[in-house]
């Protein structure tokens, strides 16, 4: 039981004036309101080592969730698996990734960022052995679940701690660097994974334990029924798009009553967040702004479209062009590698014009008009040509990266600030798992129809259409000659339709983003989760609590 006086202004404004200096992250009230406090921000070395433990587990994740796509193929040879444990295997990593990662900030809120964030390292370590060691798919699909557990968790959680440890002003920069890590690992995972898979598929798992650190775990006070509940609602409503139109049909009950199912049981779990849970899996406040809503429906749609490309792009090199994985991997350079340096350089640029509406007007316009000339991917479309072609989205799509991060920011209250960086990361992820299902159903759906027009494959059309990275290999064992310039026509056709989806998406984005409020992004740091010097964080707590007039019984 505790009793609670008020603070003391002057210890008050004497304690916000002291500067962090460890890589604990303990908690640490750190306020304040005016402009000065904004613009005055000093680094430190723990600060630094913190930040840069952040930036490569973000890499590890994104290389990751990356390096498999293009070695599915291989994999599913070797471990004798079907085209559905193929697909899960990619899949499984990004929905678990989903549907955890909101309850990393409400846990945090009540265990501290550290425990948590070792409990997401831990997660990851257990996933990432259990897949290399898989000598079956059911035991890789297990490891990948679990690793997108503790990826999830990352993600989630090094955004709300980087909103912890820099003000609103200064984060532009830093987002920048830990979108440039990201992009870093999804621009290099498909080429390492090319390369290892052509070896040893196995060192695409291995690869992740230099980045991995254990530590010690507590958990209690959960909200249980909520986490539960949302868990279960949110893998009801996925499970059934990411298979829908490929082992079940879209109007058969294995893919109607899960959907409706999760549906119902997300509106229920927002029911029972507002009005009973005692410590809410999520905060619905973050809800109330019309320029934050806007961030979560754009980063969805930003994930959706990414994540459409490097999963889609590498399979027309691999299928159309007939490159080997590790050189499919190569080709993406060109919107890959363009991802990176134009988010650092936004980043830079919001922080010192201390306005980010520019940036994602501009984003939305550079990534339409990128997306919008997809269309011109033909069967014999050269290696200029794809070069120059692809350039443009990644340009966009950077820009983006920290634009609507903090678009979101800019619009939540401080005391939100945590759980709307975790839904800004779920609605992220969320897009990537449903943009790989929303991709595959329009593929397979235009698929279906391109090759009924050839005579020789209408009879099996629908079982070829199934699945876009199975039939990659397919089309490389059919003999050179008119069957096979066939097969790739229907293939790049097909992607051609994806890619005016996206197009479209985009656009209507650029549309929303007109609806975007600015906010002043010269606000001082508050939080109640800073660095601390390890050997005085229980004098400081102590302190701070007799500050408040805390008596702990």
């Amino acid at each position: 039981m505790s009793t609670t006086t008020p603070e003391n202004p002057q210890k008050t404004r004497e304690r916000e004036a002291q500067l962090p200096n460890s890589s604990s992250f303990q908690s640490l009230s750190v306020s304040g309101e005016t402009t000065n406090e904004a613009l005055q921000f000093t680094i430190s070395t723990r600060f630094l080592l913190a930040f840069a433990s952040l930036a490569v587990l973000t890499l590890m994740v994104a290389l990751d969730g990356t390096s498999l796509s293009v070695a599915l193929p291989i994999i599913a040879r070797k471990l004798h698996g079907t085209a559905i444990e193929a697909f899960w295997a990619g899949t499984s990593f990004l929905l678990c990734s989903t549907v955890f990662q909101p309850h990393y900030a409400a846990f945090s809120h009540i265990f501290g960022r550290t425990p948590l964030i070792m409990v997401a390292v831990i997660l990851f370590f257990v996933g990432v052995m259990l897949a290399a060691l898989a000598d079956n798919f059911t035991l890789l699909l297990v490891g990948r679940s679990i690793q997108g557990v503790g990826g999830g968790g990352i993600l989630a959680l090094t955004e709300i701690i980087i909103t912890d440890l820099i003000p609103l002003r200064w984060r532009g920069q830093w987002q920048g660097i830990i979108a440039a890590m990201w992009s870093i690992g999804s621009v290099s995972g498909p080429v390492i994974g090319g390369a290892f898979a052509q070896v040893q598929w196995r060192w695409i798992f291995w690869i992740n334990l230099p980045f991995i650190g254990i530590s010690v775990v507590m958990l209690r006070r959960i909200d249980w029924v909520g986490s539960t509940l949302l868990v279960a609602s949110l893998a009801s409503f996925l499970i059934p798009l990411t298979w829908g139109g490929i082992m079940y049909s879209w109007s058969s009950w294995r893919t109607l009553v899960p959907l409706i199912l999760g549906a119902a049981g997300v509106i229920g779990f927002g029911l029972y967040e507002r009005f009973v849970a005692p410590e809410p899996v999520v905060r619905l406040t973050v809800f109330s702004n019309r320029t934050a809503n806007i961030a979560f429906f754009t980063t969805t749609a930003h994930g959706i479209i990414l994540w459409c490309l490097l999963y889609y792009q590498p399979l027309y090199y691999e299928a159309v062009k007939g490159y080997k994985p590790i050189i499919s991997g190569v080709a993406l350079f060109p919107s890959t590698f363009t991802v990176a340096p134009f988010a650092m350089a936004t980043g830079f640029l919001i922080t010192l014009t201390g306005a980010y509406r520019w940036t994602i007007w501009l984003g939305w316009i550079v990534s339409t008009l990128g997306l919008g000339i997809l269309i011109l991917f033909k069967v014999t479309t050269t290696i200029p040509q794809f070069i120059f072609i692809t350039l443009v989205p990644g340009i966009g799509l950077g820009i983006l990266f920290p634009g609507v991060q903090f678009q979101l920011q800019a619009a939540s209250k401080p005391k939100d600030i945590a759980f709307a960086v975790s839904m800004f990361v779920f609605f992220r992820s969320l897009g990537q798992a449903v943009g790989v299902a929303i991709g595959g159903v329009i593929f397979q759906n235009q698929m279906v129809t391109r090759l009924k027009t050839y005579p020789q494959y209408a009879a099996q059309a629908t079982e070829l259409a199934k699945d876009a990275a199975q039939l990659v290999e397919i089309i490389k064992q059919t003999p050179d000659g008119a069957d096979k310039l066939a097969l790739r026509t229907a293939y790049t056709d097909s992607l051609r339709t994806v890619y005016i989806f996206l197009c479209a998406l985009s656009g209507f984005c650029l549309a929303l983003c007109v609806l975007v409020k600015a906010y002043d992004l010269n606000v001082g740091l508050e939080t109640e989760h800073g660095l601390l010097d390890g050997k005085k964080s229980v004098e400081n707590k102590a302190e701070r609590d007799e500050e408040k007039g805390v008596v702990g019984l």
